[in-house]
């Protein structure tokens, strides 16, 4: 007899665990769906155009931004021009550098 009130019990403790996990689980992905990840959105043309500290590639608008800010950078290296309208960039060291 008491060994199959301890199987019982053991039997009502499995599908305790059982349900508990499955409720878990659901709510995990519900959770998960909830989130929505906004992809990150390219600047605009114009957007690079009026600000200086944003990297580009393009030549072309990285030249327009140096002589209207005196600076740009330009993959990811920041380029200035100097008095003398000569292009240089600062090296890690703290000199600078001419194009």
């Amino acid at each position: 007899m008491t060994k199959l009130v301890l199987i019982i019990l053991f039997l009502v403790f499995y599908l305790i665990v059982l349900f508990f996990s499955f409720f878990y689980s659901k709510r995990n992905k519900r959770a998960l769906r909830k989130k929505i990840i906004i992809p990150a959105s390219k600047p605009s043309l114009k957007e690079e155009e009026f600000n200086p500290d944003m990297s580009t590639d393009d030549w072309d608008l990285h030249k327009i931004r140096l002589e209207k800010f005196r600076r740009s950078k330009y993959k990811e290296l920041n380029f200035f021009l100097s008095s003398e309208n000569r292009i240089y960039y600062l090296s890690e060291k703290g000199a600078k550098v001419y194009c």
